[in-house]
């Protein structure tokens, strides 16, 4: 039977036993709700994923609580005494370091255990890296897919592209600055060298927004000496628009490898890029190709 409750009380008076999800900012600390503050403010306990941070944030607004670390090593383990509390009557506030818990963030197993309990939980909104890059991407943003942050093992992580690549929709990616570049790649190699927006220290002093096609988002990040700052890439879903026939793709290949001399990696590279199409499908077929150049059939 589905639950029905009502779960917000307009007066903004703490409701005992109730888990409240609270949204905080992913970086200026102006970008925080006046309700956040004040839950924040009068809860019993906060359940930070960093206590140090959240307590720096936390004293940056004149707002004492009583902290407790809530994290991915330690989430099996706390997750039952906080349960225990909110049955006992306290009121808790889970935040994440940046942006809405559980969306990539921890959380999702105290919010699992607080609804098998049959325990209130309550979400105070707020801000979203994901939600906030979109709304200035410029690609459309009427329906998407939030990817989060993909696999970091390469096989798996190359599973997860391919199984998206007709997506039609905007995809969002989480990314850390050490591994951008190779993402970058390998989605124009797995999907083909689409229109996308790389959102960099969102809201922070270095805020930057690069935009273009993935092969040009790399090749501006390839040339710093260091990537700084959590990124937020978006790219554009499959357009489903027709391509040459591979008749004319493997004309342009036969053509590179005769009569420009080129190495097959360049060649495959540069087709793909000119068709917009997946670099490892053209490196196949220009693999066929080459096989034929060397050993022509018979007449």
């Amino acid at each position: 039977m589905p639950s029905n409750s009502p779960t917000n009380d307009l007066r903004g008076i703490i409701n005992p036993g109730t888990l409240y999800v609270v949204a905080t900012p992913i970086g200026n600390s102006d970008d925080i709700t006046l309700r956040a503050l004040n839950i924040l403010r009068e809860v019993d306990q906060i359940a930070a994923e960093d206590t140090r941070k959240t307590r720096r944030f936390l004293k940056q607004h004149h707002i004492t609580g009583k902290l407790i670390s809530y994290h991915d090593h330690n989430e099996a383990k706390r997750t039952p005494k906080l349960i225990a509390n909110l049955h006992n009557g306290l009121s808790i506030a889970l935040v994440c370091n940046a942006g809405t818990p559980t969306v990539s963030d921890p959380g999702y197993r105290l919010i699992e255990a607080a609804l098998a309990n049959d325990l209130k939980v309550i979400p105070i909104p707020g801000v979203s890296a994901a939600t906030a890059a979109l709304s200035i991407s410029g690609l459309p943003t009427d329906s998407f897919v939030f990817m989060g942050f993909v696999h970091k093992k390469k096989a798996k992580r190359l599973q997860q592209l391919r199984e998206i690549a007709g997506e039609p929709r905007t995809l969002i990616f989480y990314e850390s600055p050490k591994r951008i570049l190779i993402l970058l790649e390998e989605i124009s190699d797995t999907m083909g060298n689409r229109e996308s927006v790389l959102a960099r220290e969102m809201t922070k002093i270095h805020e930057e927004f690069i935009r273009g096609r993935l092969s040009e988002i790399r090749e501006v990040l390839s040339k710093r000496p260091e990537i700084k700052g959590e990124c937020t890439l978006l790219v554009a879903g499959f357009s489903g628009s027709s391509s040459p026939d591979w008749d004319t793709i493997q004309a342009e290949i036969r053509n590179a490898l005769t009569s420009e001399g080129k190495r097959l990696s360049k060649v495959a590279k540069d087709i793909a890029q000119k068709f917009d199409l997946p670099k490892n499908k053209v490196y196949e077929e220009a693999l066929k190709v080459r096989r034929q150049i060397q050993k022509p059939d018979t007449v």
